[in-house]
């Protein structure tokens, strides 16, 4: 009788021992999700990641976009890519925030080409590059950018955004990418239309990025710019990272797969999908 209370004991403590084994190697798991920072990307066609196909809706979300990219990264964890094609800055702080919590790490934007008419501007002002002098509403579409930048309107916009977003996930690092030259900058003082639209694409791009990065520099939130990056492969170039496309074609002057890694690249460098 002894012998087999003994043994019940023994097997009641191994039991036990195995229950607490278990407990700890099943407690390991959420510890080491934990680890990773929990991340949300924002923003429009540029972060959902039009251009580089295949697309998972009609936001042109593709898992070829950067912040794909980062959710294979060791210290990432991509909770969603909220953004969406088309997108303004008002769109993002009116349909994006809803995943952004106490909890939210790190979120990334890019957004504010569509505030300036980025479709308007490329639909009427880019038939310059079939040697086609655009018309009256191409010098509309520039003027409202030009309007937007010159105001100050779009600055004010950007920092509404990045305000908006930090008051939804308090606890996040905000980092804002600019856009690059989606044609490879030239010489000055060529006189043909594609020339002339070339030079006026380089001033609004310049000027884009410039209202992003001073609205990120008043916040708090950090800038990462990707022109730099993206030379020498502008949608005429030789080894392109940014789509030409098409009339119609809505993969047009977007980058593709190589542009998403180029962005992925700038924003690891600038220590955005870093620990901590």
């Amino acid at each position: 009788m002894g012998n087999i209370t003994a043994r019940r004991r023994h097997s009641a403590f191994a039991a036990g021992l195995a229950t607490l084994a278990m407990a700890a190697g099943l407690a390991t798991v959420p510890a080491q999700a934990a680890d990773k920072t929990k991340y949300v990307a924002l923003g429009d066609s540029f972060a959902a990641g039009q251009g580089a196909g295949p697309y998972l809706d009609d936001c042109y979300r593709s898992d070829n976009t950067y912040s794909e990219l980062a959710d294979g990264a060791k210290a990432i964890k991509l909770v969603v890519n909220e953004a969406c094609s088309g997108k303004t800055t008002q769109d993002v702080v009116g349909a994006q925030l809803s995943q952004l919590n106490k909890s939210t790490e790190l979120v990334t934007i890019t957004a504010g080409g569509n505030n300036l008419g980025f479709g308007a501007i490329i639909t009427y002002c880019g038939v310059a590059l079939a040697g086609v002098t655009p018309g009256a509403e191409c010098d509309a579409a520039t003027a409202y950018a030009a309007a937007q930048l010159e105001s100050g309107q779009l600055y004010r916009d950007v920092v509404s955004m990045i305000e908006s977003v930090q008051a939804a996930a308090p606890n996040a690092r905000i980092v804002v990418t600019g856009y690059p030259y989606l044609l490879d900058p030239i010489p000055a003082g060529l006189t043909d239309p594609a020339a002339l639209f070339i030079y006026q694409a380089t001033e609004l791009a310049d000027a884009l990025n410039g209202a992003i990065a001073a609205a990120a520099g008043s916040t708090g939130a950090t800038y990462v710019d990707v022109r730099s990056a993206f030379l020498g492969h502008g949608a005429l170039s030789p080894d392109p990272w940014i789509n030409l496309g098409g009339p119609g074609n809505p993969d047009s002057f977007h980058p593709n797969a190589e542009g998403y890694e180029a962005y992925y690249t700038a924003l690891n460098d600038a220590g955005a999908y870093s620990a901590g």
